[in-house]
């Protein structure tokens, strides 16, 4: 694990400066654990080589000014259309995890966190810090009394969305961690589960997880809480299409960081058809891969309504807690604010296909 209030990384300039750094501060079997994919990697590789491929198409005399990043996401408008996605554990890259991530987002946007099923701060805590709107992040149990009960509580804390992880009936074959035969760090858990041994995540989610779940789930989510529901895991333009069928409030356009499935999709690659599906009628969210602002501009151009940013904020967490957490997100919302400007665009709303070739 890192070391608490080191604030090296000043000079990085960019989110794999970042990456560097955070490399050389943790240890080999906790990086691999965060940064690995499944199989032999291919899925994790596209995600990013997906935005490598992108050109963007500059419009000139458009008269932009100062960029609006602004955008209104269920009824909530975000400062930028970037939300941190969830991830277990932050308290693996700081002791103060999903505390100083928030502190750090807090510090540079009005943004959603995502907080993990498997976070290691209390959702009470975390609501009790403010600063930004949370969302959970939710695996569903074979013991869905743990499932609601954690629901329950996020609700009861001021939560304000669920994002249920469906791609997910088991962890994906992840090929570092079983070579590393990783476990969590003594005194990493997590905080909003109890009862289960969790050091050796693959393990307990193969006993935990409800392998057996369905389209069904969403109404079940309906019956235990009001909170939005948006589908996290959705690759097909068929999936997408069922899940605006079953009510859902919103999709997230994931490979799970290339942890699942080896051999899927970029999720870059399938925004358009997922896109074309939903045609504007819930939210439309995109994960994987995002590195740099015009990252952020091409999924917009493409149908998402914002991007969730994942492993970076771990980078920054790693290299200076809550700080290095806001100076990524500086980075990237400068890099995004610049893009923008550069290629002729006002406002986020005013990205679409023409703006991008791929």
């Amino acid at each position: 694990m890192a070391a608490a209030g080191d604030t090296r990384g000043g000079d990085a300039l960019t989110l794999d400066d970042y990456a560097r750094l955070a490399r050389e501060r943790l240890d080999p079997g906790v990086w691999d654990f965060l940064e690995g994919g499944a199989g032999e990697e291919r899925t994790l590789a596209a995600n990013v080589a997906a935005f490598d491929r992108v050109r963007i198409r500059p419009s000139v005399l458009r008269g932009v000014g100062r960029p609006e990043t602004g955008t209104k996401i269920l009824g909530r408008t975000w400062d930028v259309p970037v939300a941190i996605a969830p991830i277990a554990y932050h308290t693996l890259a700081h002791p103060d995890g999903e505390l100083a991530t928030a502190r750090g987002t807090a510090a540079v946007a009005r943004v959603p966190l995502v907080v993990s099923t498997f976070a290691g701060c209390s959702l009470e805590r975390l609501a009790a810090a403010g600063g930004i709107p949370l969302w959970l992040q939710v695996y569903c149990f074979r013991d869905r009394s743990t499932t609601r009960g954690l629901i329950e509580r996020a609700e009861s804390a001021g939560l304000e969305a669920l994002v249920v992880t469906v791609d997910a009936p088991h962890l994906g074959r992840r090929l570092r961690d079983i070579r590393n035969d990783f476990r969590l760090p003594p005194g990493i858990v997590p905080a909003n589960l109890a009862g289960d041994d969790f050091s050796a995540p693959a393990a307990h989610a193969r006993t935990a997880f409800d392998p057996e779940l369905d389209w069904s789930v969403v109404e079940w989510l309906r019956s235990v809480s009001s909170l939005p529901v948006l589908l996290k895991g959705i690759l097909t333009a068929e999936d997408a299409a069922r899940a605006v069928d079953a009510g859902v409030d919103g999709i997230v356009v994931s490979n799970h960081g290339g942890r699942q499935l080896d051999g899927v999709p970029a999720t870059l690659e399938v925004l358009p058809e997922i896109a074309a599906a939903v045609a504007g009628r819930v939210t439309v969210l995109l994960d994987g891969g995002i590195r740099r602002g015009r990252d952020v501009l091409a999924a917009l151009a493409l149908g998402a309504d914002a991007a969730l940013l994942g492993r970076p904020v771990l980078h920054g967490l790693a290299v200076g807690g809550d700080e290095g957490v806001a100076r990524v997100m500086r980075i990237l919302i400068d890099e995004l604010t610049d893009a923008m400007a550069l290629s002729g665009v006002r406002a986020t709303a005013d990205a679409g296909p023409a703006l991008i070739r791929l």
